[in-house]
C-alpha cells in the first residue's frame, strides 16, 4: 500500500486491518470466552483478509491482521512480533523478510509467553499463523533467495 499509494493512506489500512484482528479476539473472549472459539474467531479473521470474497480471493499477506490477533490474544506475544519485525526492518530494510522473521518468531514467543501453562489452541494459532503468511510470502521468499526483494526506499 505504501509503494502504491503513499503514506497516509498505508497508515489508515495498517490500522484497519490491525483492528480487524484485534476485535475478532476481543469478540470472542468477550462472548464465547473458550480458548478454541477465539482460535477460530483469528483464523477466519486471517482468512477473510487473505481470501476476501469481493476480491476474488485475492487479498493481502495477512501481517497487521495477525498483528492484531496476536495482541488480542496477549498483548505482550504482539508486541514481541512487532519487536522481531521492528529489528529485522531496521536491519535489513525488507518488509517481507520482517514480516517472514516475525510470523517466524510467533511459536516461540507463545511457547516462552505461556511455557508454565502451555495453551494448546494458542500454540495452535501461532503455528496456523506463520504458516498462512509464510504461504502469502511465498513469491517474496523466492525474491529473496534470488536477492532481488526491493528494498524500503528502492523502486521495483
Amino acid at each position: 500500500m505504501l509503494r502504491h499509494v503513499g503514506k497516509i493512506p498505508a497508515v489508515i489500512v495498517l490500522l484497519i486491518d490491525i483492528s480487524k484482528g484485534i476485535f475478532a479476539i476481543l469478540l470472542a473472549k468477550m462472548f464465547l470466552l473458550d480458548q478454541s472459539w477465539q482460535i477460530a474467531a483469528g483464523i477466519s479473521a486471517l482468512s477473510g483478509h487473505i481470501w476476501p470474497i469481493w476480491l476474488r480471493g485475492k487479498g493481502g499477506k495477512a501481517v497487521a491482521t495477525g498483528l492484531g490477533i496476536f495482541l488480542g490474544i496477549s498483548w505482550s506475544v504482539g508486541l514481541s512480533a512487532l519487536g522481531v519485525f521492528i529489528l529485522t526492518l531496521s536491519i535489513s530494510r525488507i518488509v517481507s523478510l520482517s514480516s517472514i522473521c516475525a510470523s517466524l518468531s510467533l511459536p516461540i514467543l507463545m511457547f516462552l509467553t505461556f511455557r508454565s501453562d502451555l495453551s494448546i489452541p494458542y500454540l495452535l494459532i501461532s503455528l496456523v499463523a506463520m504458516i498462512m503468511v509464510l504461504w502469502r510470502h511465498r513469491t517474496n521468499i523466492n525474491r529473496l533467495m534470488k536477492g532481488k526483494e526491493p528494498k524500503i526506499g528502492e523502486k521495483n
